[in-house]
């Protein structure tokens, strides 16, 4: 599936990780947020470091960063989302 094709998906299609990803695509970052906050192990955190950096909150970013084994993004939102979202949907 391509980015293109993922954001032309409707939300019934997704769970955990995508699905908090394609709220936020949707500009529905409160959705986003309470789903990333729900799913487990280093991909919600990717998502959770994602949606607080796209907040302004970079301390709390950094920890969820972290805790996913990632380096604090420094580039474009848009950029990010779309490394995000094409590697899970690689897998």
């Amino acid at each position: 599936m391509t980015i293109a094709e993922f954001e032309a998906t409707g939300s019934a299609k997704f769970e955990g990780a995508l699905l908090a990803l394609w709220w936020d695509g949707k500009g529905e970052w409160e959705r986003a947020h309470e789903v990333a906050q729900e799913v487990p192990g280093a991909d919600g955190a990717w998502v959770h470091a994602y949606l607080h950096r796209k907040e302004g909150d970079l301390g709390n970013a950094a920890y969820w960063y972290r805790q996913a084994g990632r380096s604090v993004a420094t580039g474009g939102f848009r950029r990010e989302w779309e490394r995000i979202v094409g590697e899970m949907l690689e897998r």
